[in-house]
């Protein structure tokens, strides 16, 4: 058996998947690929990969973190100055707290 440390699934499932809903509702707002590229600092391909469902798949957000990635990618659209990693972070942080992402993301002591 592979372990997964709670890092790699974050990296390698949960912010993709956090991304990829952003592009998604980027999209939904009128932006276009190019434009949703930009704001999310990624190439062009990566946002026509999310859209796609080729990359960033993996999770089906609950509503509540789903709400929360709508109105970042509102506030996005509209050209809000926003700092966007700490943003992402807190839905991270959120997901974690509700064990979405994985069960084993809660702090331990050591």
């Amino acid at each position: 058996m592979v372990l997964k440390l709670p890092c790699q699934i974050i990296v390698w499932d949960v912010l993709p998947a956090i991304r990829a809903a952003i592009a998604e509702e980027l999209i939904r707002c009128g932006s276009a690929q190019q434009d949703a590229a930009e704001i999310l600092d990624c190439a062009p391909s990566a946002i026509s990969q999310y859209l796609s469902g080729k990359r960033g798949y993996r999770i089906v957000f609950e509503e509540d973190i789903r709400s929360q990635i709508r109105d970042l990618a509102y506030a996005l659209h509209a050209g809000k100055e926003i700092d966007l990693a700490s943003r992402i972070c807190k839905i991270c942080v959120k997901m974690r707290e509700g064990e979405q992402a994985c069960g084993s993301c809660e702090d331990e002591d050591a």
